[in-house]
């Protein structure tokens, strides 16, 4: 069991580690499926540290999420698995418009950070619209990785580039034949 400190009691979590062709994936749930943290990675305290401390749940113990079998579903070629994970963040409006808006974005177009900041309804506010990217904690199933820097490169990604570039590239190869 991990734990993390907190000023007021919350609810434990569960989490679980599958593999796939990235690497290994974990999430962090809520005991309703809901997820809160996922990425590229083992860790669990880095995983846990993309919670906003808001919703940092009081522990963490290895357990089933529904959402597991999504990602394996995604991988396999089902790109619109993951739109309907249940999922849990905290932040302001622009943020949390941000972030509804990452799950519009389709699968094998992506979008650059200034349509991705247009499509906020914000066109001015391209780093802002980085930001909630970098915030973005259940990645994958808000699929931030769908996001290119303006002039169409990569750009960062909090489980690295490579992961990154292999997502994109198995969305366009299952959206484009």
């Amino acid at each position: 069991m991990t734990s993390f400190p907190l000023t007021e009691t919350r609810d434990p979590a569960v989490s679980q580690t599958v593999d796939t062709p990235d690497g290994p994936f974990s999430m962090i749930a809520r005991s309703d499926g809901s997820v809160l943290a996922s990425g590229w990675t083992v860790d669990l305290e880095v995983l846990a540290g993309r919670i906003a401390p808001s919703l940092r749940p009081s522990a963490v113990t290895p357990g089933t999420i529904a959402a597991a079998d999504t990602v394996a579903a995604y991988y396999a070629g089902d790109l619109s698995a993951i739109e309907n994970v249940p999922v849990v963040q905290s932040g302001g409006d622009f943020r949390s418009r941000g972030w509804r808006t990452l799950r519009d974005i389709a699968p094998g177009h992506p979008l650059t950070y200034r349509e991705f900041a247009e499509a906020i309804g914000n066109p001015t506010a391209v780093r802002a619209a980085a930001s909630v990217c970098a915030t973005n904690a259940p990645a994958l199933f808000v699929p931030c990785h769908r996001v290119l820097r303006t002039d169409g490169t990569m750009g960062g990604f909090a489980w690295g580039v490579d992961v990154k570039r292999s997502l994109l590239r198995h969305e366009a190869r299952v959206t484009l034949g």
